[in-house]
C-alpha cells in the first residue's frame, strides 16, 4: 500500500478542534505552570495534604488540573466528554479510580460492583469500548505479595510457579483467594457478555505475577472467539518483551487471543528506589533507548501476529504510533483493523490521537473519573511525568501556542 497517506502529527488543528479558544488558553497555562518543576514538586507534595485535613482546595483543583486531565466525578459528568470526544471519532477507556482495601473484604465487593456498574454504563454508549480494572482494587496487596515472593522462588511456566503457590497457602489464605477469582470472574463475565473489553492495568513488580497469571486465566477462558481481556505489559521493564513472546506461545497452544496493551510504564522511581534498598537488580531498562526498542520491537512483534494478537499501543510516543500505523500500511491493512487500538491520556498528546483518528485509526483517550479525594493521586502523578518526561509539557506548549497563533487569538 505504497500510496497509503502518510500520517502527521503537526496538524494542530485537528489536534485541538474539540477545544474553544478558552480551553486552550488555560491549558497553555497549566503547561506552563507544570513546566517548573520545583513548582510541581511543592504541588504534589501539598495538594493530598491540603485535601486531607479539609482545606478549601478542591475548587481550585476542579477547575484546573482535574478538568484538564479527569472525565468528571461521576459517571454523568463523564458522559458529556466522552460524548464531545465521539464527536471527533475518538472512543474513551473508562477508569474508574477506586481503591478497594480501607474496608477489607467489603471494600473489595464494593470495588467490584463498581467496575461491574463502569461496565454497564459503557455498553449503553457508542464510543466506549473498554474500560480498566486494578487487582489491587478488589485483592488485599500483601497477599499478591506473599504470592509473587513465593512463585519467584520456583521454577518453571508462569501457571506452573501459579498453581503451586496458590497450593501452598494456608486455608484461609487460599478461600481469600477464591474470592478474589471470582470477582475477577464477575467483571470478565459480565464485560464479555456487555461486550466491553477489560483492560487489566499493570502494577509493581512484586506483586505483578499473580497479575499476569489471573489474567492468563480469564484470556484462556473469555479470549476464545474475541479479545475481551488485555494485559498490560510495561516494556520499560527488561523482562516484559520475552513475557510478551510466552504469552504469546501459551495462547497459540490454549487456543485463545492474547490481548496485549503495550505501554512505557508508571512505577520507574519507585522500582528503582526498592531495587536499590534491598539490594536485587533494577527491574527497569537501563536507558530510555532500551525502553524504546523493546516497545518497538513489541509493536513489530504483534502487528506480525494479528490472527493471535488483539493490540492497543498505548504510547505518547510519536515514533512508536506511527510506526504501528505505517506497518499496517505496509501489510496492506486497514488502519481501523478490528485488533489494533490506539490510546493516549486524556488531557495529553491531543496531537497524536486526533491525527489518528481523522487517518481513519481507531483510537481512545483513557479518561480516569471518580471523586476528586480519589484522583489526587492519578493527577500527583501525571503533574510529576510532565514534568520528568523530557520535552514533553515543551511539546504540548509549543502545539498549544501553534494552534492559538493559527486560530489569531
Amino acid at each position: 500500500m505504497e500510496n497509503s497517506p502518510r500520517i502527521s502529527f503537526d496538524n494542530t488543528q485537528f489536534a485541538f478542534e474539540y477545544k474553544s479558544d478558552k480551553e486552550l488558553k488555560k491549558a497553555r497555562f497549566l503547561f506552563s505552570v507544570m513546566g517548573k518543576g520545583w513548582l510541581v514538586q511543592i504541588g504534589s507534595r501539598l495538594t493530598p495534604w491540603a485535601i486531607k485535613v479539609g482545606l478549601p482546595v478542591k475548587g481550585l483543583i476542579r477547575n484546573t488540573i482535574f478538568a484538564q486531565f479527569v472525565g468528571g466525578e461521576t459517571l454523568q459528568q463523564t458522559a458529556a466528554v466522552a460524548k464531545k470526544l465521539g464527536e471527533y471519532k475518538v472512543g474513551v477507556i473508562l477508569d474508574y479510580g477506586v481503591e478497594g482495601g480501607d474496608d477489607g473484604e467489603k471494600g473489595f465487593d464494593h470495588a467490584t460492583e463498581e467496575f461491574i456498574r463502569v461496565i454497564e454504563y459503557a455498553a449503553t454508549q457508542p464510543n466506549i469500548p473498554f474500560m480498566s480494572i486494578k487487582v489491587t482494587g478488589f485483592a488485599r496487596f500483601t497477599l499478591l505479595e506473599k504470592l509473587d515472593s513465593t512463585m519467584q522462588q520456583l521454577e518453571g511456566s508462569l501457571m506452573k510457579r501459579y498453581l503451586t503457590a496458590i497450593d501452598s497457602l494456608p486455608a484461609a489464605e487460599k478461600e481469600e483467594w477464591h474470592r478474589v477469582r471470582l470477582r475477577m470472574m464477575h467483571i470478565c463475565e459480565t464485560a464479555a457478555n456487555k461486550g466491553i473489553g477489560v483492560l487489566v492495568d499493570a502494577e509493581e513488580t512484586w506483586i505483578q505475577d499473580p497479575v499476569d497469571a489471573l489474567t492468563m486465566l480469564m484470556m484462556d477462558t473469555f479470549n476464545k472467539e474475541k479479545v475481551v481481556i488485555y494485559n498490560t505489559i510495561q516494556l520499560y521493564r527488561h523482562d516484559r518483551l520475552k513475557f510478551l513472546k510466552l504469552s504469546y506461545d501459551a495462547a497459540a497452544e490454549r487456543k485463545f487471543i492474547l490481548g496485549a496493551k503495550i505501554v512505557r510504564g508508571a512505577y520507574m522511581e519507585k522500582e528503582r528506589k526498592r531495587a536499590a534498598e534491598m539490594g536485587y537488580p533494577s527491574p527497569i531498562q537501563p536507558d530510555k533507548e532500551s525502553s524504546d526498542r523493546d516497545y518497538n520491537e513489541a509493536v513489530e512483534f504483534c502487528i506480525e501476529r494479528l490472527e493471535r494478537i488483539g493490540l492497543i499501543v498505548a504510547s505518547h510516543n510519536e515514533h512508536s504510533s506511527l510506526l504501528a500505523a505505517e506497518l499496517l500500511q505496509k501489510k496492506g491493512l486497514p488502519l481501523n483493523h478490528p485488533h489494533v487500538h490506539f490510546s493516549q491520556l486524556y488531557g495529553m498528546s491531543d496531537n497524536i490521537t486526533f491525527n489518528l483518528a481523522n487517518a481513519g485509526c481507531s483510537v481512545s483517550k483513557y479518561l480516569p473519573f471518580g471523586p476528586i479525594d480519589d484522583v489526587i493521586p492519578y493527577l500527583m502523578r501525571r503533574a510529576q511525568e510532565n514534568t520528568s518526561v523530557k520535552g514533553q509539557t515543551g511539546r504540548e506548549l509549543g502545539l498549544i501556542n501553534k494552534e492559538l497563533k493559527r486560530r489569531g487569538v
